[in-house]
Protein backbone atom coordinates (compact mmCIF):
# COMPACT_ATOMS: atom_id res chain seq x y z
CA UNK A 1 0.00 0.00 0.00
CA UNK A 2 1.40 3.38 -0.91
CA UNK A 3 1.48 6.36 1.38
CA UNK A 4 1.36 10.04 0.42
CA UNK A 5 5.11 10.22 1.09
CA UNK A 6 5.68 7.77 -1.77
CA UNK A 7 4.45 10.50 -4.11
CA UNK A 8 5.52 13.67 -2.28
CA UNK A 9 9.18 12.80 -1.67
CA UNK A 10 10.08 11.93 -5.29
CA UNK A 11 8.16 14.97 -6.55
CA UNK A 12 10.05 17.28 -4.18
CA UNK A 13 13.37 15.71 -5.12
CA UNK A 14 12.52 16.13 -8.80
CA UNK A 15 11.58 19.77 -8.24
CA UNK A 16 14.86 20.43 -6.42
CA UNK A 17 16.85 18.74 -9.19
CA UNK A 18 15.02 20.69 -11.89
CA UNK A 19 15.67 23.92 -9.99
CA UNK A 20 19.38 23.10 -9.67
CA UNK A 21 19.80 22.13 -13.32
CA UNK A 22 17.42 24.80 -14.61
CA UNK A 23 19.38 27.75 -13.29
CA UNK A 24 21.23 28.04 -16.61
CA UNK A 25 18.29 27.07 -18.82
CA UNK A 26 15.72 29.23 -20.55
CA UNK A 27 12.06 29.28 -19.60
CA UNK A 28 10.96 27.10 -22.50
CA UNK A 29 13.59 24.44 -21.73
CA UNK A 30 12.57 24.36 -18.05
CA UNK A 31 8.91 23.91 -19.00
CA UNK A 32 9.81 21.11 -21.41
CA UNK A 33 11.94 19.33 -18.80
CA UNK A 34 9.16 19.69 -16.22
CA UNK A 35 6.56 18.29 -18.63
CA UNK A 36 8.73 15.29 -19.51
CA UNK A 37 9.51 14.60 -15.85
CA UNK A 38 5.86 14.79 -14.78
CA UNK A 39 4.90 12.50 -17.67
CA UNK A 40 7.45 9.91 -16.57
CA UNK A 41 6.26 10.12 -12.94
CA UNK A 42 2.62 9.71 -14.02
CA UNK A 43 3.55 6.73 -16.19
CA UNK A 44 5.40 5.02 -13.37
CA UNK A 45 2.49 5.62 -10.99
CA UNK A 46 0.00 4.16 -13.51
CA UNK A 47 2.13 1.06 -13.98
CA UNK A 48 2.54 0.57 -10.22
CA UNK A 49 -1.16 1.03 -9.51
CA UNK A 50 -2.13 -1.34 -12.31
CA UNK A 51 -0.04 -4.08 -10.74
CA UNK A 52 2.68 -4.21 -13.38
CA UNK A 53 6.22 -5.55 -12.94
Amino acid sequence: MSTPLDIIVPALMCAALLWWIGRGMGTRAILLATFITLTVIAGVMLIENRGGP
